[in-house]
């Protein structure tokens, strides 16, 4: 380990998994939450002069809170690739909304409704949680469960469209918005 770096062990039940957190990268995690959740509290309390302290005092309360149900892990989230990935969602969504409600509106397009198998490639964890949330945003597919394998089950209005192909090119997204990070298991 190189000079000015410090790790810690964390034991989290007897007989369970070391892991090794490095200082600097749960610190500017412990950062970038705190500024978050102020600024959070400031468009909650209109930036009201006299709430600053106690926003400051919420803000670093709910950062320690985070830091512990949910520790900072490498990777991280990347600012212009989310900008990207925001963009491409706000698109996706408007277009499969009005695909969705073509389908689900015209009496002589028939909906094709029925589950598929994704296999995905992000661990279990964290940020195949973040992928199943942003995939059941995308109208027309819904994560409803796991299956063999590690996979997923998906829901999709019309089995006959590209389903997984287009779940591969959204979760290539997601991982470069979010990093892969380290693997579970």
């Amino acid at each position: 380990m190189g000079p000015g770096k410090r790790s810690e062990s964390i034991v989290s039940a007897p007989g369970a998994e070391v892991r090794n957190v490095s200082a600097p990268s749960t610190l500017a995690s412990a950062l970038s939450r705190a500024v978050a959740f102020f600024g959070l509290w400031l468009l909650l309390t209109s930036a009201a002069p006299a709430d600053l302290a106690a926003g400051l005092l919420a803000a670093v309360a709910a950062s320690w809170v985070s830091l512990r149900l949910m520790p900072a892990e490498q990777g991280g989230l990347r600012p212009v690739s989310f900008v990207k990935f925001l963009l491409h969602f706000l698109r996706q969504s408007i277009v499969a909304g009005t695909e969705v409600a073509l389908l689900a509106l015209h009496p002589r397009l028939p909906l094709r409704a029925g589950f598929v198998i994704y296999q995905p490639h992000l661990p279990p964890g964290t940020r195949r949680n973040v992928f199943c949330a942003i995939t059941s945003l995308m109208p027309g597919t819904l994560p409803c469960g796991s299956a063999d394998d590690n996979g997923l089950t998906i829901h999709c209005l019309d089995v006959t469209q590209p389903v997984l192909e287009q779940l591969s090119a959204e979760e290539t997204l997601c991982i470069q918005t979010l990093g892969e990070g380290p693997r579970d298991g």
